[in-house]
Formats: structure tokens, sequence, C-alpha cells
């Protein structure tokens, strides 16, 4: 599932027009690069995720983070060591330079990070998918990582160019011939099932049943002791009531998950059934935000999978 570009080559060549600013952007000064080849695009996306996945994840960031704990932490350690009582140079001074080297290595992690973005073939890509939403070519998803954004969301560090909207064709042109060969038959694109829909919907809802269950086991708890200190039944039964709504909204949650995971693996084969019309020339429509989140735990859970295997 993984294998789904955020558009295709395919797609890239329908308009003669974009063609030719897909071309021009691929022999651009230190580029050099066929955006309409499919295989060698996702080469190229996936070498430099793990690339800039190294940078801001590497050796630098771990240590910048534990000198940065170590910084916060020395004041404390440091005053409640009795060998440094009246001591203060020893007991607080050396956060200060822990401080600076912490910051020093998060900066470093920082630019080396936003370097690899800059990458000239990921800037040159970027601006692809810019001129493709300018002429009206649906854009599936956008990795969060390509625009340097966090998965929960948030800013863009390096967002897609936003280029002028091009005129509206009024005739169809003949299909612009792609740059590598294509299959001569796209498939078409399957339609959303209802249950797909449903996913989407509940995707984004709370898993609020866990939470609720054990608020009201603890409500119990605290019935059933008033009602030992008290030698009141009432809390007695208001502990039993209790007990009975937990297990009741587990269950109901339970029930949702479950519900929720059948979807989920609807939601996983069309996104499949997506990417192989995808692979056959035709022109995804851009995912929801379900779909988009869907499509990086798989990446993740892939990506995984492979290297441990």
């Amino acid at each position: 599932m993984t294998g789904l570009l955020p558009v295709s080559g395919a797609a890239l060549s329908e308009d003669a027009r974009l063609l030719a600013h897909v071309r021009d952007i691929g022999t651009r000064p230190g580029i050099d690069f066929d955006y309409t080849d499919d295989a060698a695009t996702a080469e190229l996306l996936e070498r430099h995720r793990r690339a800039v996945a190294a940078a801001e994840h590497g050796p630098a960031m771990w240590l910048g983070a534990l000198i940065l704990v170590a910084a916060v932490v020395w004041p404390f350690v440091g005053s409640a060591l009795p060998a440094l009582d009246g001591r203060p140079e020893l007991a607080f001074a050396p956060a200060g330079p822990l401080l600076v080297v912490a910051v020093a290595c998060l900066v470093l992690v920082r630019r080396s990070w936003k370097r690899k973005l800059l990458h000239p073939r990921l800037t040159g890509y970027r601006h692809v998918l810019g001129q493709a939403r300018a002429h009206g070519v649906p854009v599936a998803y956008v990795p969060d990582w390509l625009v340097g954004r966090s998965p929960g969301g948030g800013r863009e560090t390096v967002p897609i160019p936003s280029y002028a909207e091009a005129e509206p064709l009024t005739t169809r042109p003949e299909k612009a011939e792609p740059l590598t060969a294509g299959p001569a038959a796209p498939a078409s694109v399957p339609a959303k099932p209802a249950s797909v829909a449903s996913y989407e919907a509940m995707a984004d809802e709370g898993g609020w049943h866990g939470e609720a269950g054990c608020l009201l086991l603890f409500a119990a708890i605290g019935a059933a002791a008033w009602s030992f200190a008290e030698d009141n039944p009432l809390g007695g039964v208001a502990a039993l009531l209790a007990v009975l709504l937990a297990i009741t909204t587990w269950l109901a949650g339970a029930r949702k998950d479950r519900e929720r995971q059948r979807l989920r693996e609807t939601a996983v084969e069309y996104v499949r059934a997506l990417s192989a019309a995808q692979s056959t020339g035709a022109t995804v429509p851009e995912l929801s935000p379900a779909l988009r989140g869907l499509l990086e735990e798989e990446r993740v859970r892939n990506a995984g999978g492979a290297e441990h295997g």
C-alpha cells in the first residue's frame, strides 16, 4: 500500500502544459530527474525519507536531549549533594555550559534536518506538486515529512509552492506523451465503498469508553468505601450500579473498536486498490485526512517490519 504516490507520471502527462512545467523542473541545475518515472520517484522519496528521519532522530538529537535533561536536573542534584554543600560554583555553575552544549547540538540537528529537506530533487518535487494543483490535477496526499510537518499536524516548514491556477481547457487536448512508457489501458479508479466512508467518519472519534469505565470503577470503589465507613447500604447499591455501568461502557467500547477495526481493513483494501489503479496510469483522487493517516500508519508499520526482517 505504501506504493501510492502523491501524483503519478500518467496524471502529470494528461495536460501538455503541465508536462512542460514538469520537464522544465526536472532539467533545472542540480536536479536532472524525470518526475514522470513512477518507479524512480518512489525510490527517490523513500531514500530521502530515510535520510530526513535519520537527520531528525540521529545520535546528535539524543545526545542533545540527554545533555539538556542533565542541565535542567543538575542544580537540583548538586544542591542536594552533601559533598557540594557550600560550593555553589559546583552545585549550579555546570548547568550553564551543559545548557549551551545541549542547545548547540539541537541547533545542529535542526540545520541538518532542514538541509535534507531542501535537497534539490525534493525541492523540485514540491514544485511539481504545486504545478499539479495549479493545473487541476488531484494530489492524493502530501507526506508530512516532505513538507517538514509533525505527524500530528502543525506548521509546514517547507510547504508546497503555490502557483496561479492555469486557465481551464476549452477543449481536451490530445494526451501528451510521457517521458517513460506506461500501460496502454489505465484501470478505472474504484468507487469509495460506504464502509470506507463510515471508517472516515469514525476515525477521528475519541476512545472515551476506557476512560469513562475507569472513572466509574473509581466511583464504585469510593462508594463502597463510604458505605463501609458509614454503614449505609445506599453506598453499596451505588457501587454496584457504578460497576455495572463501567462494564457496560467497556463492552460498548470493545464493540466499537471491533467495528472500527473491521472498517479499517476495508479502508486498507480500498487504498491498495487506489495504488493498483495508479500503477496502471489512473489518476487517483485526493485522500481524506483519515485515509492519509491510515496510509502513514501502514507505511511506518511496513518500514518497521522491513528493518527487523
